[in-house]
C-alpha cells in the first residue's frame, strides 16, 4: 500500500459511461478511491451497495467515491445499473491505475493463479495526498467504517 501523507498518483480513466475521468478533477475535494475485483460478484455488490446505500452521507461531507476495476464499460455500465449505483465506476482493464495503486497483482481461487485487482481503498484529502489507506476490507461494513473513520 502507498504511504499515508505521499502524493496520490493522478490518472485517467473511462467511467462507466465512457467519460474520461482524471483525479486531478477531484483537488479540493476528499476521494475515496475504491479497487474492487470484479463487476457483479457477490462481495463486490455488496461493497458496492454499501457505498449507494450510504451515499447521502458522502454527498453531505462532499466526498467523491470512485470505484476501480478491471472490467470494461460495458460491463461497468450493467454494474452501476443493475444495482442503481450512484458512483463514478472506472474501468482500468489492464490494472495500470491498480498496480501503481499497489492494488493489482498475483491471486488465488479455485486453485487457479491469475492477476487481478486486490480489495484494497484509499481515502484522498483536497490537497491531494493520501490520507487513510485500507488494505484488504470487509465488503459488507466498508462504506460505514470509512465514514466513522473520517468523523
Amino acid at each position: 500500500m502507498l504511504d499515508i501523507g505521499a502524493a496520490a498518483p493522478d490518472f485517467e480513466l473511462p467511467d462507466q459511461n465512457g467519460d474520461l475521468v482524471s483525479l486531478s478533477d477531484y483537488r479540493g475535494q476528499t476521494v475515496v478511491l475504491w479497487f474492487y475485483p470484479r463487476a457483479n460478484t457477490e462481495g463486490c455488490t455488496m461493497e458496492a451497495c454499501s457505498f449507494r446505500d450510504n451515499w447521502d452521507a458522502f454527498e453531505d461531507r462532499d466526498i467523491a467515491v470512485l470505484g476501480v476495476s478491471d472490467d470494461d464499460v460495458a460491463d461497468l455500465k450493467t454494474f452501476e445499473e443493475d444495482h442503481d449505483l450512484p458512483v463514478r465506476l472506472l474501468s482500468d482493464e489492464h490494472g495500470e491505475v491498480a498496480t501503481i495503486y499497489e492494488s493489482y497483482g498475483e491471486k488465488q481461487m479455485f486453485g487457479n493463479t491469475f492477476d487481478g485487482v486486490f480489495r484494497n481503498t484509499y481515502v484522498i484529502d483536497e490537497d491531494g495526498d493520501i490520507a487513510r489507506v485500507y488494505e484488504g476490507v470487509d465488503p459488507e461494513a466498508h462504506a460505514e467504517e470509512i465514514l466513522a473513520d473520517l468523523d
